[in-house]
């Protein structure tokens, strides 16, 4: 049994030394206050060279196009700026719109703001002609690779738009119409001869307005059935809200020629939440949400009805009338009743595949049969067939050819994973490809290498004879992860490895150009090196570089980085990566104040559990709120020291979370105390989410630790009743538990300066903005040093540029304040926080 640190009682100590201790962080506006006398208003500005390194552009991403001879390079804005973040927006359903534009906001989609062609093969690059002013998203290739279709973001609405990859040439398609309230609003007609896309309804009118006189009260009943429905944002709330979602999330589908023809519409308008055309082009696959809505979940669970339509729109088979989905149980792997996960084959021209639960979508039933895989044939008058028999929850399927694809099952109580070779068209016996736990890094043997055919469709790339597929995987190891390509053969599932990264580069599998696996793509980096794209002759050819993007901050190229390893106390494996300060001399600059930042994981298995995660030659640049910024101002950081949270058979992960999270810190600290790298007197701790609520635990829980941030997180269980993060028991089943767990419920002792941060507009399950609130009440009342920030306009993560540059400021503030110039301990502290107190 691990036995937690017992926490001192020094509040009055820790107080004095808090108000003896100096600023030390440089900052725009204010410096040389106590941190308790700042003005509660106004944006902080972190020191140099933080802002410099957040402003510079950032690196490109990279899109290949199907046929594996050009990509697209995407330019990609940088941070929003905090007018941007103030846009109007609309809590619905769980989504959030901008009212104006009938789409996701700055916040939550990345725009871009270039796009060019160049060719693998090498040759000048294409520059596409973007409209002024263009904030592209959504890109996709035509299924030729001929042709990339974008939006455009304007003040007033979501344009579509189409690039030529052979000229660079980009052409509108249809004005400020597309409706992308549920995301990406488009997609290409097989042929890529047209587009199918979503757009506002013709004549609309105005958005209803809310009457200033009530409708009546608003009312929700249970019938006595349980609903055990975890915390969510921005669900319905009242008969205006309906209205609203109805009239934002109402679509009109249209199929748009390439060619510069009208558009047509296809169907009737109604609130579509996904649409997509079968392989052959002939057919469409939709889902159409229906009242009665619900004001607990999402749009996602609302009562929807799957049809096939034919190409003009007109329904020729109804797949399922799916009922209102609130009534789940509680456990990970329940699921609806009736067809779900409803999709084409991909290697047939029309045939549709679903799973249907056959245990009444509860995991508890035992059954031999808990899922069961149907397929069904144009013209869909046939009854469906079924196509496997699944002892797990179906997973998904990668689809190959009339004789061959993969299906994959898992089970959420066990961590288990199944993977199966099938024939589709003449369903048989399955045959086992591999079971294993889906947790164990070390055996993993990747994911198949998917190739797209002419209509665009995703299947698995097999060798010339068509004996074989192509695997990639991370290929971790106990000296890190060296990512890897395979070859499967189908008749034994055997694999051979074709290649796999070496040092001192981090290398990974992009795609595989050729089917005999002679050529590949792939994106390199090492610790001196940025990722940039290579494509690599094998065996043995070397790799040529085919851009060439610059380290985006060079003010952080004397950074080192090392994979450490260590045991806790019960024998589990540790490891984290330590990162030391540009040009870090150990005799030189000896002990330095350090930052862990860290985020526990559950897990099923010891073995697993003490798995080496993360490679020593990875490329470290930070960006956004990343805590590696402060290896700019002297601190070392221990990024991501594993936090096992293990239970074995009959016992969950979190019966002794408290103890685990204590002893797997406990030996972080002590490790980086033996390397010499830092002092106990000056270590912090912080994390985001569920690294927030380790955080206030651990600071509750043990005095390892002289100070803590704690960012985006849930401090009160009791406030999450029906589970959170992996554990599936409610309160009332685990109150015990809920409670242990529940650093607000030990307030009284945490004795450490703590930093809280929360956005605003928190969207997050379980993370409401009044967790931090009452958790600042909490420690206020019980006389904690405690600094609570709220950031306007921002969700679970902070994307604004002032945003950012303030929570950076307040983190080097505050670890300035409490650890870097923290005054030594008591011997009383000391010993209390020592190894086995």
């Amino acid at each position: 049994m691990l036995t937690p640190i017992v926490k001192t009682r020094a509040l009055a100590v820790l107080a004095a030394a808090a108000l003896a201790a100096g600023p030390a962080g440089a900052q725009a506006t204010r410096a040389a206050q106590p941190a308790a006398a700042r003005p509660a208003g106004g944006w902080l500005m972190p020191p140099a060279p933080i802002p410099q390194i957040l402003d510079a552009p950032t690196t490109p991403a990279l899109s290949v196009a199907p046929g594996q001879r050009t990509v697209a390079v995407l330019g990609r804005e940088n941070l929003p700026g905090i007018g941007e973040m103030a846009e109007p927006w609309l809590p619905l359903a769980g989504y959030r719109i901008n009212p104006r534009t009938n789409g996701w906001g700055a916040a939550r989609v990345g725009y871009l703001n270039g796009i060019s062609f160049q060719d693998l093969a090498g040759g000048a690059k294409r520059e596409v002609r973007l409209p002024p002013r263009a904030r592209a998203a959504y890109a996709q290739w035509s299924p030729d690779g001929s042709k990339l279709a974008f939006t455009n973001f304007t003040e007033t609405g979501i344009e579509l738009w189409v690039a030529d990859a052979r000229t660079g040439v980009a052409r509108r398609l249809l004005p400020a119409v597309l409706n992308a309230a549920f995301g990406s609003p488009y997609r290409w007609a097989p042929d890529g001869q047209s587009i199918l896309a979503l757009r506002v309804p013709a004549g609309r009118g105005a958005a209803p307005e809310r009457s200033r006189v009530p409708d009546g009260p608003v009312i929700q009943e249970s019938s006595g059935r349980a609903a055990p429905v975890r915390t969510l944002e921005d669900m319905l709330k009242s008969p205006h809200d309906e209205r609203l979602f109805e009239y934002y999330f109402t679509s009109q589908l249209v199929r748009v020629p390439v060619s510069g023809a009208v558009a047509t519409n296809v169907g009737q308008a109604g609130i579509i939440s996904s649409f997509d055309p079968s392989p052959d082009g002939r057919w469409i696959l939709m889902n159409r949400v229906h009242r009665p809505y619900s004001y607990l979940v999402g749009a996602g669970d609302f009562p929807y009805e799957a049809v096939v339509t034919d190409a003009r729109g007109a329904v020729v088979k109804r797949i399922v009338d799916q009922p209102l989905a609130e009534n789940l149980p509680p456990a990970f792997d329940a699921v609806i009743t009736g067809p779900r996960q409803i999709e084409w084959r991909g290697d047939a021209p029309a045939t549709l595949v679903w799973a249907e639960a056959q245990d009444e979508g509860d995991p508890r039933k035992n059954v031999p049969v808990h899922d069961r895989l149907m397929q069904l044939d144009a013209p869909f008058t046939a009854p469906a067939r079924t196509l496997m028999d699944l002892d797990q929850r179906f997973a998904t399927v990668f689809w190959g050819r009339g004789d061959f694809a993969m299906v994959v099952e898992r089970w959420w109580n066990t961590r288990r994973e199944k993977r199966f070779a099938i024939n589709p068209s003449n369903p048989g016996q399955p045959r086992l490809l591999a079971d294993r736990s889906y947790q164990d890094r070390y055996g993993d043997p990747g994911a198949p290498a998917l190739r797209r055919d002419t209509r665009g469709e995703p299947l698995l790339l097999f060798t010339p004879d068509g004996q074989g597929i192509y695997l990639t995987g991370s290929g971790a190891s106990q000296r890190g992860d060296y990512p890897f390509l395979d070859r499967m053969a189908l008749a034994d599932g055997k694999t051979t490895r074709v290649w796999q990264a070496a040092d001192p580069y981090y290398e990974e599998v992009v795609t595989v150009l050729e089917a005999d696996g002679s050529r590949i793509l792939t994106r390199r980096e090492s610790q001196k090196d940025a990722p940039n794209y290579f494509v690599r002759t094998l065996p043995g050819g070397q790799a040529v570089a085919i851009t060439n993007f610059p380290d985006p901050a060079p003010q952080l190229a004397g950074i080192t980085r090392q994979l450490v390893t260590y045991k806790r106390a019960d024998g589990v494996q540790l490891s984290g990566t330590l990162y030391l300060p540009p040009n870090y001399d150990p005799q030189r600059d000896g002990r330095l104040p350090m930052l862990m930042w860290a985020y526990p994981a559950e897990f099923r298995d010891a073995a697993a559990a003490a798995q080496v995660q993360g490679s020593p030659n990875r490329f470290s640049r930070p960006g956004g709120t990343s805590h590696l910024f402060l290896l700019t101002q002297g601190y070392a950081i221990l990024d991501n020291p594993t936090i096992p949270i293990i239970g074995e058979g009959d016992r969950e992960p979190n019966d002794t979370y408290v103890e685990q999270l204590v002893s797997s810190a406990q030996a972080a600290v002590d490790k980086m105390v033996e390397m010499g790298v830092a002092d106990r007197d000056r270590i912090g701790i912080g994390g985001h989410s569920y690294g927030a609520f380790m955080t206030a635990n651990l600071l509750a829980h043990s005095d390892l630790f002289r100070a803590g941030i704690a960012r985006s997180g849930a401090y009160n269980r009791t406030l999450t009743p029906f589970g959170f993060q992996a554990e599936q028991r409610t309160y009332w089943q685990a109150t015990d538990i809920y409670t242990k767990m529940s650093p607000f419920t030990f307030a009284n002792r945490i004795n450490e300066p703590i930093l809280l941060i929360h956005g605003e507009m928190d969207d997050n399950s379980g993370t409401f903005p009044i967790q931090s609130e009452r958790m600042f009440a909490a420690l206020k009342g019980n006389g904690a040093t405690v600094r609570y920030v709220v950031l306007p306009f921002e969700a679970h993560g902070y994307r604004g540029r002032e945003t950012t540059l303030h929570v950076l400021a307040e983190m080097v503030n505050w670890l300035d304040r409490y650890v870097k110039n923290a005054p030594p301990r008591t011997q009383q502290q000391r010993t209390a926080s020592a190894p086995g107190n």
